[in-house]
């Protein structure tokens, strides 16, 4: 009789979820709220979705077939990032502006580092960063929601030509006859204006005539589904809002005349996308609990710090990118203590947990030990 025998790594027990499948459930919780984001914003809305992730599966195929990063585009993980790049983009942002940060997003955030699983940021944070740079005034210009026609037409500044400058969103505005402030966001109408928008409107983000992002409320829905399906760590964006609301209520309670109500910046801005989707990517944070209270609870707090002492009016993508980085230590000054490791080291009263009854430390013993007594009573030849 002739056996075969199979020499294989480990894992050699494999649990039911892959990396696709944990993927795809991503991308499809995903769906209600870029179809909100498509019912606030129009077509223009559409396309940059569209555009966006077509950039990224497009770089994501190219880096791929030449070899220098592993993956496929099967494991959905570029779709997840150009859902959530475009997501952070204003709607009116020139779709040639788009493509160029989809292939950044790919290029520099993940295949620079291997591919899928080996990237030290969020990718789709890396391409926000990267154009936010480079096109500082176009990433500026918002226009509100539920405009009339946005189903029929284009914000002007989505078809601008590549290199050339968008068409003026302001006096675009004003030919709806809308005020060009109602084109600001709502932390942008703090910052620089002095005006709180009431939390029951950016709650669901019905509330017309506001450059608001997607639903938070979807946003918080949407997440809890991962949550209760275990493909997200809940402690991690339970850290970012628990620490965000916690340091803006602090702040509001010292001086309510200078820093809004504590809702408003939970509600505001990117915060509760930014907590539930892109904080919590597996290659970017702590696989440590402790690690994960430690890394949310520091993104909350800088949030909350760049947007009241920084000359931004948003601060989550900086705080995400800047806790991506401290992961490593954070994992390092976190691990847990290994079974049975110094058990032997701690006294009863000091230990954290009760110790077997007849056990007795080496302090408590004396410095002989039965070794130490056999060898001193040993007849000498």
């Amino acid at each position: 009789m002739s056996s075969t025998i199979e020499i294989r790594s480990a894992p050699h027990v494999k649990g039911p979820r892959s990396v696709e499948k944990i993927m795809s459930h991503v991308v499809w919780s995903l769906l209600p709220v870029c179809a909100f984001y498509v019912f606030q914003y129009g077509v223009s809305a559409a396309a940059s979705i569209v555009v966006v992730t077509a950039a990224c599966l497009g770089t994501e195929r190219l880096f791929v077939k030449t070899g220098t990063q592993s993956g496929s585009l099967a494991d959905w993980s570029a779709t997840i990032t150009g859902i959530l790049l475009a997501l952070t983009l204003p709607p009116g942002f020139p779709l040639w502006m788009g493509a160029v940060a989809g292939f950044i997003a790919i290029a520099l955030g993940k295949a620079l580092f291997g591919g899928i699983g080996f990237n030290v940021f969020n990718p789709a944070l890396v391409g926000r960063a990267f154009v936010q740079a480079a096109f500082p005034t176009a990433i500026a210009t918002y226009t509100p929601s539920f405009l009339p026609g946005r189903f029929s037409e284009f914000i002007p500044s989505s078809l601008a030509l590549p290199l050339m400058t968008p068409a003026d969103t302001v006096l675009w505005l004003k030919a709806k006859q809308l005020d060009a402030l109602t084109g600001a966001t709502p932390l942008a109408k703090w910052k620089f204006d002095g005006i709180v928008a009431g939390a029951d409107e950016l709650l669901t983000s019905l509330s017309g005539h506001m450059a608001v992002g997607p639903s938070p409320l979807l946003i918080l829905v949407c997440g809890a589904y991962l949550a209760a399906r275990r493909y997200m760590d809940w402690r991690i964006p339970t850290a970012i809002i628990g620490s965000a609301g916690l340091t803006a209520w602090v702040l509001f309670a010292l001086s309510p005349t200078s820093y809004p109500n504590p809702m408003f910046m939970l509600l505001s801005g990117g915060l509760i996308l930014g907590a539930m989707y892109m904080a919590t990517d597996m290659a970017t944070s702590p696989v440590t609990p402790r690690g994960m209270w430690v890394y949310g609870a520091a993104i909350g707090l800088l949030t909350v710090v760049i947007r009241y002492y920084s000359g931004l009016p948003e601060g989550v993508m900086y705080a995400i990118l800047l806790g991506n980085a401290a992961t490593p230590l954070i994992e390092r000054i976190t691990q847990p203590m290994p079974f049975g490791k110094g058990l032997l080291e701690r006294k009863r009263k000091g230990a954290s947990y009760p110790l077997h009854p007849g056990y007795i430390s080496r302090e408590e013993a004396g410095a002989v030990t039965p070794q130490k007594q056999f060898l001193k009573n040993k007849p000498k030849k």
